[in-house]
């Protein structure tokens, strides 16, 4: 059974068909982020309670990632991913028509968990079926669908609410997520290499306990909840601001706020490299300081300073986030792919609970306390890391 290789049809069905579902993963996933003030302002509810619309998806997310890759181990990677694909779709367009803020959130309860179906196993797929000298091509087309996916549903959702209405933009996610998903079932090679075992969950306890266990990899572990809970404290609250005197800004335009993530497809790749040479130590640490200056100069009044200030906090987070990540595959010493999904669950948790409770310091204190928060958890990112250092070398 012969492994994928680049340029052959195999090759590029995979890639289309991966790119296709990461992309519907993630346009999904944080759909509602660019929308929130539209959310709160329609149901009457606060901008916390808003942002459990995204927090709630983010931690069953979470947790079902836990569990996903274990299940695909006895069903198998293609049924699970098309599954994930076509019930992400089908609940987008009944999020569509929610008649209030409650079925809303339940509906996206269902959809953390089935949003796991993907990423768990994607990964996973790629490296059965490709060929070793492929596996880096293909494994960088699929994580530009992640980017892109999110990056391209925050901006549709936020230019079609402005048009039309928040309704009617989710109900056309949906329908383009169920079509992604019949061409991914179409297009994806089955699985060649995949060899079907018992479910065990034991092993996976385990395994689990013996991550934890390890100082080291529970800090980086504490780093990913950390940047992710102060990315997405700022993301999901700068909206609010931002549509309000004295910048009134359109629906649109704050959705385009979110093409500042491409900064972070050059900044992962080039702090990644800045580390190899230099030491994570060190340069994670230059991560963090340019998140807290970013996140500083975003309480300047000009508008032309604020979206300086997040672009330059979104360089740092995207650098800081793929240091991390990957120093604890450098790190675990057996079960690496535990330990990454271990290191995303916090990742995400950190998503969950930072977007949730940084709209308790917004509607108490403004901008500058949304700020004040972020700068808790950077600080305490830096303190952490300077902590690691004596528990892992560079």
């Amino acid at each position: 059974m012969a492994y994928i290789q680049k340029g052959t049809k195999a090759f590029r069905n995979a890639n289309l068909a991966l790119f296709a579902g990461a992309f519907s993963t993630y346009a999904n996933l944080y759909m509602t982020q660019p929308i929130l003030p539209a959310l709160s302002k329609q149901f009457g509810v606060s901008p916390t309670i808003a942002s459990l619309s995204l927090s709630l998806t983010t931690l069953t997310l979470a947790i079902a990632m836990l569990l996903t890759g274990s299940l695909s181990e006895a069903w198998g990677r293609k049924p699970i991913m098309t599954f994930s694909m076509i019930a992400v779709g089908i609940l987008s367009l009944a999020i569509g028509f929610a008649p209030n803020f409650e079925s809303l959130l339940v509906l996206r309860v269902i959809q953390g968990i089935v949003f796991a179906g993907l990423p768990a196993i994607a990964m996973a797929y790629l490296a059965e079926e490709m060929e070793p000298s492929s596996l880096g091509a293909a494994m960088g087309l699929y994580i530009s669908g992640n980017s892109i996916g999110g990056l391209s549903g925050r901006v549709i959702m936020g230019s079609m609410t402005d048009v039309f209405n928040w309704h009617i933009a989710m109900v056309s996610i949906g329908v383009v997520s169920i079509l992604l998903a019949i061409a991914f079932y179409f297009l994806l090679p089955k699985s060649q290499h995949f060899i079907p075992q018992k479910l065990a969950f034991k092993p996976l306890f385990k395994s689990m306990m013996a991550h934890l266990k390890d100082r080291a990899l529970l800090m980086l572990f504490a780093l990913g909840f950390l940047l992710m809970g102060a990315f997405v404290i700022l993301y999901n609250y700068v909206g609010f601001q931002l549509i309000e005197p004295p910048y009134s800004l359109s629906q649109t335009v704050v959705g385009f706020i979110f093409l500042l993530y491409l900064v972070g497809t050059f900044s992962s790749t080039f702090m990644g490299k800045l580390a190899d040479s230099h030491g994570r130590f060190s340069i994670i640490l230059i991560a963090f300081s340019l998140m807290i200056a970013g996140a500083l100069l975003t309480l300047n009044g000009w508008l032309i300073i604020k979206i300086l200030g997040i672009a330059l906090f979104t360089f740092g987070f995207f650098g800081g986030h793929s240091i991390a990540s990957g120093w604890v595959g450098a790190r675990a010493t057996h079960d690496k792919a535990q330990a990454s999904s271990l290191y995303l669950f916090f990742y995400y948790v950190g998503s969950s609970i930072g977007g949730t409770v940084g709209g308790l310091f917004f509607t108490g204190f403004g901008w500058s306390g949304v700020i004040s928060m972020i700068m808790v958890f950077l600080l305490i990112g830096m303190l952490i890391t300077i902590l690691l250092n004596r528990y892992t070398t560079n």
